[in-house]
């Protein structure tokens, strides 16, 4: 089993370092929501399609993540709270670059 370590900041402000599986396909909203760092039925509403923005985050490190899909920057272009380095964590998979990655949760819409 290999994790990686990321940096997670909740939405009251807290920072969690928290270990995240590589090898079992795990997107940063299921961190999330495995860790329990956002209150049931705040985060994942869609299940991970891409279809709202309840796991919006900030990444706040340098890391180079996969190009924004059509469904993910048409469901930002709706969403609250957009800044420059909002994502969707449904879209972030887990994977061994991800290693110290940073994010915030973006306030609950």
């Amino acid at each position: 089993m290999s994790d990686i370590t990321i940096h997670i900041t909740d939405r009251e402000g807290t920072t969690h370092t928290v270990e995240a599986p590589t090898d079992m396909n795990m997107n940063l909203m299921e961190i999330v929501r495995s860790y329990e760092l956002a209150p049931e039925g705040t985060i994942g509403v869609c299940g991970g399609m891409a279809m709202c923005a309840s796991c919006q985050c900030y990444v706040e490190s340098d890391h180079e993540l996969p190009e924004i899909s059509d469904d993910e920057d048409a469901m930002l272009a709706e969403a609250f709270h957009v800044e420059d380095n909002s994502r969707l964590g449904c879209q972030i998979h887990m994977n061994p670059d991800l290693e110290g990655l940073k994010v915030r949760l973006a306030p609950e819409s």
